[in-house]
């Protein structure tokens, strides 16, 4: 067996509300985020990568503990049940030093409250903050391997714009811990959620009235004029911590870390600014699901540059394990992936089809108002249903804005069979009580 410091690190870097098309390796001509593409060109990008539930406390959960949102966290906000196992436990139990930076939002609470430590997901430091939307007056609290263990949640107050202290508390650990045995750190930040407000040098980067917007954006004025105003904070945001990602790897360069730290980029899930005329996440469409999902190996080598796995939430906590050689526990309902991005890694004796979606509570806030879940198969078609009523059927193929939707067209009833075939194949899998519409 390999001794510890032989096994590579893993690094989770995260921001809020970051969706898959605000990125420049994605195409996106409103803004500039090298450091990101970097990490693009040297890693493996799932293509299809999903927030299986775009809400940010069920994302989170799942995230951690690699359960389905109905078997653990269901809505924002929502405490987690600190009795559930997560990665940190697995990493924890094979001699892994274990940290976390930033927004946790798993205590139950919309606003700053004081996080227990025994709900601190077991990390051994832990410095962050339930949930904030203020990112220049931002309190974090937490523990430690230095003694601290903060009773209240208003303990320290950063010092300068959000995504660059907490980003500072990373390099900290880096410096002082980097080198003395493997670590899995995460790097949790608010931005670029609302609002979307970025340092002033970002900032003046973006006028909103030169926004391009998605052709999916309806153009009636009230939501076109929002959505501009919104996205040029919103790139702003994302180009500050593009710098942010950069400062990492090159900390990490800097000390010889970035050949044995496998470091992974994503967000919890998109925001739709106006398209379709909506705002914010909690929707089915691809601008609230898809997320940003790039794994930059250790070593430097890589099975391909991009993946069209199905990729889903509940799949980062095993493919991280299985990216480290430790076999994921039994308990975690995702895929472990290791093997689309290292190469000579065995591949699992099946693999999913597609992601399963689902939103198993009604919100009713600039999103769907409904309970729904869904389907997004890897040869490219999405199908979601309300409770005994579909509702969306897009072949992603030849329409990727989702314009036309095919879910009543009886042209289509033999897919729609087939995709609400594989929808049922996942309640039943994962004993969601989900009812779906007769055909």
């Amino acid at each position: 067996m390999e001794s510890k410091q032989r096994r590579p690190n893993v690094l989770w870097i995260f921001g809020d509300q970051h969706r898959a098309q605000a990125l420049g390796c994605a195409g996106n001509p409103n803004l500039s985020t090298p450091h990101i593409d970097r990490l693009a060109s040297e890693g493996v990008t799932f293509s299809n990568a999903v927030a299986g539930c775009p809400w940010c406390s069920p994302f989170r959960g799942s995230l951690l503990t690699s359960f389905y949102v109905h078997r653990c966290v269901q809505r924002t906000p929502q405490r987690m049940d600190p009795n559930l196992p997560t990665v940190t436990d697995a990493f924890n139990e094979t001699g892994y030093r274990t940290a976390y930076f930033g927004k946790w939002h798993l205590g139950g609470a919309n606003r700053m409250i004081h996080v227990p430590r025994e709900e601190r997901g077991r990390f051994d430091i832990w410095l962050g903050y339930e949930n904030n939307n203020a990112q220049y007056d931002c309190w974090i609290h937490g523990h430690d391997l230095k003694g601290r263990d903060d009773a209240e949640p208003l303990s320290e107050k950063l010092e300068t714009y959000e995504t660059d202290a907490l980003t500072d508390r990373l390099l900290d650990f880096l410096a002082e811990y980097g080198d003395a045995g493997p670590f899995f750190a995460v790097l949790s930040v608010q931005p670029p959620h609302n609002p979307h407000v970025a340092p002033p040098e970002y900032a003046e980067r973006h006028d909103p009235q030169e926004i391009i917007l998605r052709p999916n954006v309806p153009d009636i004025p009230r939501i076109t004029e929002r959505a501009r105003q919104e996205l040029a904070g919103y790139y702003a945001q994302i180009e500050n911590l593009d710098c942010n990602v950069g400062r990492v790897m090159e900390a990490l360069r800097a000390q010889g870390l970035d050949r044995n730290t496998h470091v992974v980029f994503f967000s919890d899930h998109g925001d739709m600014h106006g398209s379709h005329g909506y705002v914010r996440k909690s929707s089915p469409w691809e601008e609230a699901v898809r997320i940003p999902c790039i794994f930059r190996p250790a070593n430097g080598e890589r099975v391909a540059p991009e993946s069209d796995a199905p990729f889903n939430h509940v799949d980062f906590a095993p493919t991280s394990l299985g990216l480290c050689g430790i076999s994921p526990p039994e308990w975690m309902g995702g895929t472990d992936y290791a093997h689309r991005i290292l190469p000579g890694r065995a591949a699992p004796a099946s693999e999913p089809h597609s992601a399963f979606l689902q939103h198993v509570f009604r919100k009713r806030f600039d999103c769907l108002n409904r309970t729904w879940r869904g389907v997004r198969t890897r040869d490219g078609w999405k199908y979601v249903c309300l409770e005994g009523q579909p509702i969306m059927m897009f072949n992603l193929n030849e329409d990727p804005y989702e314009l036309a939707n095919l879910a009543f067209l009886d042209a289509y009833n033999d897919v729609r069979a087939e995709l609400q075939a594989e929808l049922a194949r996942w309640l039943e899998r994962t004993g969601d009580t989900f009812e779906l519409p007769e055909l």
